[in-house]
This record gives structure tokens, sequence and C-alpha cells, in this order.
């Protein structure tokens, strides 16, 4: 990985942890970090401790110098969403952007979450530092090959790269030169091969013009040129297959043709067996009172509300019995603090006043 490469490098260098973790400190400090700047750390031990030990304030770090790479960091749906766990959603999308930075893999999280060496934390939150705007840090080897790249003395030798005059020549061609070659310098005529190549690119003044040589195929060339053109302006899609120039290549088209000949096979085999019957006989006779399909539907949704009534009427008497059923068996409190049943409560009431009616007769 690139993060273990570069501490690699730093470790070579001579610089101890603790030095490695002081150099990161003051990069924060230096792009005014606002989470750093009321500490106040003077001991390398505390810096170090700050940067490669899980906490909460080293994730904000991460997260704030993720922002200041790309502003629209943290602004995602999953982000905003309220989540159960936001802290471990943060550090996925701190590893997500690193593996677009290429300094890390995505399901790498111990080195987000600090639970990696020290070396490979010091490494990769170096990096981060080095691609935030505005950073005096030291710059990747990567940054200063770009910078090379692309300076303004390097420009024309770029585009000379990118869009070269003469192309080179197929192997083929390349090996019939170097047969013609040996044939011309075999001869007396030529003494080296620096000869021979500059008579052949000579050019006499009298050489014959394009199509002068061979008339009959130059016409024919234009001839098929012009009606190419034609067709290319006729044709709407290809004028699109630079934004998609893998959808008509020919092993797309080579495809689409099998797929399109075996499904019209399919569909004559299955037009001779089945359909044929079908299509030979006369269209059907529909009716033209259309509002017997109106009535139909209105009786339809009559029919629908009866049969919800029902199931709803059946569900209340559902509850209504399981709601005798519970005053029945399950014991309550009715009175003197006592927990009796339903039955036995008016037993009781009945006994009650079958003793009250006996004493007034008495």
């Amino acid at each position: 990985q690139p993060c273990n490469l570069k501490t690699s490098a730093m470790m070579a260098g001579g610089l101890t942890e603790k030095q490695f973790a002081c150099r990161v400190y003051d990069s924060l400090q230096a792009l005014s970090c606002p989470l750093v700047q009321d500490l106040y750390l003077q001991e390398e031990e505390s810096m170090l401790e700050l940067l490669c030990c899980p906490s909460a304030l080293r994730t904000d770090i991460l997260t704030w110098i993720c922002r200041r790479i790309n502003p629209k960091f943290g602004t995602s749906e999953a982000m905003s969403a309220e989540s159960k766990d936001p802290d471990g959603l943060e550090k996925t999308e701190i590893a997500a952007m690193s593996q677009e930075l290429m300094l890390c893999k995505a399901d790498d999280l111990d080195l987000i979450k600090g639970k990696a060496s020290p070396q490979r934390q010091l490494g990769f939150l170096e990096q981060l530092l080095s691609l935030v705007s505005g950073s005096s840090g030291h710059r990747t080897d990567a940054e200063a090959l770009l910078c090379e790249v692309f300076a303004a003395e390097n420009l024309p030798h770029l585009r000379q790269m990118l869009q070269p005059a003469l192309d080179p020549w197929p192997a083929h061609v390349e090996e019939a030169q170097q047969i013609a070659l040996s044939h011309w310098l075999n001869q007396d005529r030529y003494q080296n091969k620096s000869d021979l190549t500059k008579a052949l690119y000579e050019v006499p003044e009298s050489a014959l013009k394009p199509g002068e040589e061979f008339p009959d195929v130059f016409d024919l060339l234009q001839s098929t040129q012009t009606q190419l053109e034609q067709l290319q302006s006729k044709c709407d899609f290809l004028n699109s297959a630079e934004e998609n120039p893998a959808a008509l290549s020919p092993s797309s088209l080579r495809l689409a043709a099998g797929d399109l000949q075996q499904q019209m096979m399919t569909f004559s085999h299955l037009y001779e067996t089945d359909l044929r019957v079908y299509c030979s006989r006369e269209p059907p006779n529909f009716s033209a009172e259309t509002d017997l399909f109106q009535r139909v539907q209105q009786q339809l949704l009559a029919c629908n509300t009866e049969l919800e009534m029902q199931k709803e009427i059946c569900e209340a008497s559902g509850c209504v019995s399981e709601e005798v059923k519970g005053l029945q068996t399950q014991p309550r409190y009715w009175s003197r603090g006592e927990k009796h049943t339903l039955p036995d409560q008016l037993e009781e009431l009945s006994q009650r006043v079958e003793n009250i009616a006996s004493q007034r007769h008495t």
C-alpha cells in the first residue's frame, strides 16, 4: 500500500515514531485545524497518543481533514440520516474516501479506528494532509511527477506524445521494410543504409500527383469515401459512438445478431405449431354495450365492501369473545382486596342476596 511505502521511507530516514508524530501535529497546526489549536501539546509522547490511539477526537480530526479535501464529504443520505452507530458509519465513509484516494482499502477499518501500527497511522495521516489545499508539507512522489509532466516546458512533448504526427507502422510493414532494405543494400548502387533511406524519402519535383498513376483506383476510393460519409451522416447513432465506444463493438454486434437469430427461429417454430391456426381466424365481434362493464365493476366493488365489513365484524366478535372469556376465567380485584373470577363473584353475591332475603323473612 502507498501508506506503508511512504512510512517505510520516513522511518528509514531516521525519524522515530515520536518525531514523526510531532511533524504530523505541526502540519495540523500549520493548516489551522481547530481541533488542535487549543491543545498546546508540548511532549512528543502526547502527540503520538493523540494521533495513534482510538478516540473521538482522532476521528473528528480525520473527518476535518476529509472535509478539507472534499467539502461534500459527510453530506450523503447515509451520513445525514439517523443511525444507531453514526460514529461507525462516519469511519466507513472515511475508509471509502481513502480507497478513492488510493491510500488504503475500504475494509481497512483498523487504520481508520486507530488500531493499526503507529507507523501506518502516521504515514496515512501525512498523506491525507498532503492532499489538503494550502498544505505546505512534503509532496508525494506522484505529485512531483505530475508537476514535472505538466510543467510549461514539457507541454509540447506531452501534446506530441498524446497526438503523434506519424503513427507507428504495423509489425508486418516493418518486417517488409527490413527485407527491402537488405535487398537494396546488397546492390552496388547504395553504399550504406543512410544513403538508401535518404533516397527512399526524397520526393522529386516531377513526382506524380495523387491519382495520376492509378486513376481508376483513385476514383473508386474517392467514390467509396463519399458514400461512406453520406451513410455516416444518415446514421445518428454513430455520432454517439465516442461517448459509448463499446456499444457498437464487433463482439457486441455479433452477440446481438446471434440472439436475434435465435429468437426469430424460436418464434417461427412457435408460429408454425400453435399460432398459425389462430392468426387465420376472423377477428371477434365486441359488444357495443359498454355500460355492462361499469355495472359489473360497481357490483364487484359493493361485494368487496361487504366482504370487508364481514371481516371487521368477525374480528370484533372475536375480540369481544376473548374479553368475555377473560372476565370469566381471569381473577380480578372486586372488593375487600380479594381476587376472584366473575362466576365466583356472582355466586358470592347470590349467596349474600339469599342471606339478606332469609333474614328479612325471619
